[in-house]
């Protein structure tokens, strides 16, 4: 009997220990997060702050990354659909490519929320979480047009386009909302695009790749500017910011005879906030990650719990199936007058990291 009564006593305690166990790490239910790359650091912000907020309440996550390979992000996500994943978010590399993969989430009953660029063709999406892109595109042109005094009647200025990747929808957002800004002012003469490039299948740039972007940028001065000058050039994003200053500083741009364009960017990056400090890059779009981190953690856990997620669109962001139900946060332009505010005291970045 003692033997037995003791046997119970191991057993319970083993069971005990299990459930504490089981408490610390996972107890809620476990989340893939599938994220496109590493070589941008906003994804990497993007990744851990998820991670922390949901293994704060109590989930098992599984983060990975597809580096920008299609196929590794679509085997990733089937990986985690044959782990047993709760919910999915993801971060699309493309956005049309997931159709298949998310039919087989949705045989498992997995609930998938889109994090930051839709997902297209596909029923099986719960929710989409993300920032106003097309004011991200107003801003980057607001601020061109600002500087470049275009609403005094200041002109003509010689400007460059550039867009993002064509197999991410929000390119198109951020591209349609800077030329509602910049295509009255190309139409009336202030604005010259001399190459002639003005449609997004010609100033798109594959995976948002900063090299692809310096190469263009290469072709339209040697082209264009051989005797002429560059005022300003959109960027949609600092990694294609940064290779358009490599190309501009190669012939000679950011000398006292020859300035810098204004160019834009977005996503606040390090490197590119560095750059506007020291008078390279112009401005940038700030788009806080922690706070869309805790967006998509919220709507994740509603659909756990089956609960309605809060939102605040339900009628812009058609995937070609369905409208996606949306909750959009505010971007912030930011420059050299305020990077101090909007970063470091946000705790976004420290002082010491510039």
């Amino acid at each position: 009997m003692r033997k037995i009564a003791v046997m119970m006593i191991v057993s319970l305690l083993v069971v005990i220990l299990a459930a504490c166990s089981s408490g610390g790490g996972g107890g809620k239910g476990s989340v893939g997060i599938a994220m496109p790359t590493k070589s941008s650091e906003r994804w990497v912000a993007d990744g851990d702050n998820m991670k922390k907020e949901f293994e704060s309440l109590g989930y098992k996550v599984d983060l990975q990354y597809a580096e920008d390979v299609i196929e590794n992000q679509i085997s990733q996500i089937e990986n985690m659909i044959t782990k047993g994943v709760d919910v999915l978010v993801i971060a699309a590399i493309d956005g049309e490519s997931l159709t298949e993969v998310l039919q087989k989430a949705a045989d498992e009953k997995i609930s998938v929320i889109a994090y930051d660029r839709l997902i297209r063709n596909t029923p099986h999406l719960s929710y989409y979480a993300t920032f106003d892109n097309f004011k991200v595109g107003v801003l980057q042109a607001s601020y061109l047009e600002d500087k470049l005094g275009l609403k005094d009647g200041k002109g003509p200025f010689n400007i460059e386009l550039f867009a993002g990747s064509p197999d991410d929808n929000n390119a198109y957002f951020f591209f349609n909302g800077a030329m509602s800004v910049l295509q009255p002012y190309i139409d009336n003469g202030k604005l010259v695009v001399k190459s002639g490039q003005t449609q997004m299948e010609q100033v798109a740039t594959l995976r948002w790749d900063g090299a692809t972007a310096q190469a263009r940028m290469d072709n339209l001065l040697s082209a264009n500017y051989s005797s002429d000058t560059v005022h300003a050039v959109l960027s949609p994003y600092d990694g294609i910011s940064i290779g358009i200053i490599s190309s501009l500083k190669g012939v000679g741009y950011g000398s006292a005879d020859k300035p810098m364009p204004i160019i834009s960017g977005q996503d606040a990056e390090l490197a590119s906030v560095k750059s506007i400090i020291a008078g390279e890059q112009t401005s940038t779009i700030f788009k806080d990650t922690r706070e869309l981190a805790k967006v998509a953690v919220s709507m994740a856990e509603a659909v756990l719990e089956g609960k309605e997620a809060k939102v605040n669109d339900t009628e812009t962001y058609n995937n070609g199936v369905k409208v996606v139900p949306s909750y959009l946060l505010e971007p912030v332009s930011v420059d050299v007058t305020n990077y101090k505010d909007v970063l470091i005291d946000s705790g976004y970045y420290s002082e010491s990291d510039f």
